[in-house]
């Protein structure tokens, strides 16, 4: 581990790495945070991603970030404004400025503010060289590009995939000014490129690099320390809000005994819980990708219907084409658990931008009186919490149940403790019974949940029909 002994103690700080889609900011805010989740202190992420695919190199509409929070005390959100601004381009830098403090720090890649560049994103002359910038903000002005070639000079590489490994130098460099460890990321690149020993070779000297001109270089100044949160003692890991949903369902899964059927169509930025879910088929676990959100919604219900717990998700366009089935469920008295991760804008809207605008859909979207339950989840770790909370809801009342979620809390991370299966109390789903002699009603109700009884098809005596047609 590479610390000063002379690094100053600080209480937290928000860093933002943003270049283009291809500089690997994901990558590089992702590995800086397990290093820090590993330090010990409380975190919270938030990664911001492009709307379009690969929107041309060097433009702002194709600048890619991710922001982390950290801090020795308790964090609850990545942050409104920045500390600590890494940018890899002019694009970066200036589709990201506005969000620095005052006499924060801006990292800017030298090599990359070109004169192409910088009239690409509507810069007149280059904005390093502005007198207001270094007397607003601490520049710390670094040549990345080119410090990664000279580390790695005598790696035999195309020029483009040495090029690629700028982000591990620009890593190296944060790494050493917070006093992050890089141990786990070594590990985590030899697993990575297990295949490829020379792109071992060139992303291990690109990090080392990177860590070494921090440390002796003098235009990085001064290094900080943030001691460990003092955090409730357990098992902790690094969770998104995506990852905390899939999470929740497998748990709820295992406390009612019941399988889960997770059906979904790929939609930013619900689609991970599909693939989260399918990775537990040993839980009982069934997921399928169906043709279409209402078909996805219509699968969920017909394996509620049949004794699973059907769940469904999607974000706002999505959750629209959903909400006659929904009503069906209601009107049937089935247990469905439907997962809203909101995105922004109307129709498609912007699927990689953030919003909590949907609501009032969540609660009136139906038609005709159809009420049902709807929970909120506050930040990633929250999402298990209230993943659990809303199939007991949806199990022990036999009600659909809506989770909203948003993009910043699904894609965002948290240190989150894990709980353990026996501190968890039982899901009891309300099965109807059959008594010798009693004939069975479909509506009758248990009289302390109002809810009525689950009967499962191919019960003798509790044959019936459910639907949302009234006759």
């Amino acid at each position: 581990m590479s610390t000063s002994t002379s690094a100053a103690p600080i209480r937290s700080v928000a860093i933002r790495f943003a270049g283009d889609s291809g500089d690997g900011m994901q990558l590089t805010g992702t590995r800086f945070t397990h290093e820090t989740a590993r330090a010990g202190n409380d975190l919270a992420t938030r990664p911001d991603f492009p709307a379009e695919i690969r929107a041309p190199a060097g433009t702002i509409g194709g600048v890619s970030a991710f922001q982390v929070h950290l801090g020795s005390d308790e964090i609850f959100t990545a942050g409104d404004e920045l500390d600590v601004l890494v940018a890899m381009n002019p694009a970066a830098l200036r589709a990201n400025l506005a969000d620095v403090k005052q006499n924060g720090t801006l990292i800017c890649n030298t090599d990359a503010f070109t004169e192409r560049n910088l009239q690409k994103v509507g810069y007149d002359s280059n904005p390093l060289d502005d007198e207001e910038l270094s007397t607003k903000y601490n520049l710390v002005l670094v040549a990345v590009t080119e410090l990664t070639f000279e580390a790695l000079r005598d790696v035999d590489l195309p020029k483009s995939s040495l090029e690629k490994c700028k982000n591990f130098f620009a890593l190296g460099v944060i790494c050493h000014m917070y006093s992050r460890s890089i141990e786990d990321t070594k590990r985590w690149i030899e697993e990575k490129f297990a295949k490829s020993p020379l792109l071992i070779e060139a992303n291990m000297k690109a990090l080392r690099a990177g860590q070494a001109f921090a440390e002796a270089s003098e235009v990085i100044g001064e290094t900080f320390d943030i001691p460990q949160a003092q955090l409730e003692k357990g098992v902790y890991r690094n969770i998104t809000g995506n990852q905390g949903i899939a999470f929740g369902l497998i748990a709820a899964g295992e406390l009612s005994g019941t399988s889960v059927f997770y059906s979904g169509y790929p939609i930013t930025p619900a689609s991970d819980i599909l693939h989260e879910v399918s990775r537990y088929k040993n839980f009982s676990a069934i997921t399928l990708q169906a043709e279409d959100e209402i078909a996805a919604c219509c699968a969920a219900i017909g394996a509620s219907y049949v004794g699973a717990l059907g769940v469904t998700a999607s974000s706002g366009p999505g959750i629209l084409l959903k909400q006659e089935a929904i009503g069906l469920a209601a009107s049937a008295e089935l247990p469905l658990v439907i997962i809203n991760v909101q995105r922004a804008g109307p129709s498609t809207g912007m699927p990689t931008k953030t919003e909590q605008a949907d609501l009032l859909n969540a609660f009136f979207g139906r038609n005709g009186e159809c009420p049902i339950a709807i929970l909120a989840i506050s930040q990633p770790d929250d999402a298990f919490e209230t993943t659990v909370e809303a199939c007991r809801i949806a199990l022990e009342h036999m009600t659909p149940v809506m989770i909203l979620s948003d993009g910043y809390i699904g894609n965002g991370s948290q240190p989150w403790q894990v709980v353990r299966q026996e501190d968890l109390p039982p899901i009891r789903p309300h099965y109807a019974k059959l008594t010798p002699g009693q004939t069975y009603y479909p509506f009758e109700r248990d009289e302390k949940t109002l809810a009525r009884g689950w009967a499962l098809p191919g019960t003798p005596g509790l044959e019936h029909r459910l639907g949302g047609l009234e006759k």
